[in-house]
Parts: C-alpha cells; sequence; structure tokens
C-alpha cells in the first residue's frame, strides 16, 4: 500500500476522523519531503518527526485534526503560528485561498520556503519572525492555527488579526501535553471556548526582548 494511502487510512480508521477534504489534501502531498533527509523512512509514520532545532514535525493525525477544526471551505485568508516543516502549511494550501506563516527559527523558515516553493504551493507565504505579534500587514484572517503549544493565554495580537466569526486553533498548557482548543470571535469581540483532548506539542517560542 502506498504510504501517502496508509497514512490516511490510519487517520481514518483508527482516530475516526472522516473528512473527505482534509484527507484528500494530504493524499496530494509528500509528507517524506518536508523533513531532513536522515528523517525520510519514517516521514509517515503515526507520531511526530525531528526535523531539527529542537523541533519536530507533528503527527499525521495533528495535522488532519487541526486542520479540520478550521472548517475552510476555499475562501479563506489563513494566518499559521509556527511554520516548522512546512507540511501544515502545504495541507492548508490546499484548502484555503493564502496562507500566511510565521517562523521564528530563521533558517527552518527559509528551508520551509524553499521546500514550498519547489513545490510549486504559490499561495503560501513564509516570514521569518516571531509569531506572538501575529502578521498585521496581511490582517484580518478568517482563521488562524498555532502549531506550538501556548502556555497559559494566546496573545490578545491573535485575536486583533481574527476576523468576527474567524476562528483560531491552538494547543495550550503547560509540558508537552497540551490541550487542543478552538477559539471563535463573536461580535461582541468576546470569544467562544471550545476543548478538544490531549495533545503532545513543542513549547511556543516568544521573542526575547
Amino acid at each position: 500500500m502506498d504510504k501517502r494511502v496508509k497514512m490516511v487510512s490510519e487517520i481514518k480508521e483508527v482516530y475516526g476522523l472522516d473528512s473527505s477534504e482534509v484527507l484528500s489534501a494530504m493524499l496530494q502531498i509528500p509528507r517524506d519531503a518536508f523533513v531532513p533527509k536522515k528523517e525520510r523512512g519514517i516521514a509517515y509514520q503515526d507520531g511526530p518527526v525531528s526535523i531539527g532545532y529542537g523541533q519536530t514535525m507533528s503527527q499525521p493525525y495533528t495535522v488532519a485534526f487541526m486542520t479540520y477544526l478550521l472548517s475552510l471551505k476555499g475562501r479563506e485568508r489563513v494566518l499559521e503560528i509556527g511554520t516548522g516543516s512546512g507540511y501544515q502549511a502545504a495541507v492548508l494550501s490546499k484548502l484555503a485561498k493564502e496562507v500566511y506563516t510565521i517562523e521564528i527559527v530563521d533558517k527552518l523558515a527559509k528551508r520551509a520556503e524553499k521546500i514550498l516553493g519547489d513545490l510549486g504551493y504559490l499561495n503560501v507565504h513564509v516570514r521569518s519572525g516571531s509569531g506572538q505579534w501575529g502578521w498585521q500587514e496581511h490582517a484580518p484572517y478568517d482563521a488562524i492555527i498555532v502549531t506550538a503549544g501556548i502556555e497559559d493565554e494566546v496573545p490578545e495580537e491573535l485575536f486583533r488579526e481574527l476576523k468576527e466569526g474567524g476562528v483560531l486553533v491552538t494547543p495550550i498548557g503547560k509540558g508537552y501535553n497540551k490541550v487542543m482548543t478552538r477559539y471563535k470571535k463573536l461580535k461582541n469581540g468576546k470569544t467562544k471556548k471550545e476543548k478538544f483532548g490531549i495533545f503532545h506539542f513543542v513549547p511556543f517560542v516568544e521573542e526575547k526582548n
């Protein structure tokens, strides 16, 4: 069985996530192209993969579930905090109109930008820098996804860059066990918060003063 087909089948059968849009997007993307050569043999495993600099590419199910929680329809502008390998951005690019993604580790940002460009994901825009401030130039966004664990509170700057009615998905909690959380921005400026279980993430890296 093709590795991509096997990966998607596991997401559907083992975890019960049956989103044809998300799984179809993941079938189209060579996950192994986004990891260092020495890790390509395990790129499709049911777990995270090291990409260097203390960072990992999230396990396939985590990528699928976070994408599913965004409920993308194809016309959205999405902000991703934590480009990492670039794989999550590639998945988003199949489901959204434009993807803006920020990575605080400069070498990872440049590597991801090259891979995404070489593979033809032209609606993904990569920037090196701190994600805690968002990317104001292209705001507001229909959806925001944070791919590293936030300890306590989502930076207020991110909520300011989210459209009314938009959603923000992020893992929250101390240590590596995080609660997957979705916020919806309401008309009164407040947010509706939903929790979706425990996931493992590297911590959110904030810009140093």
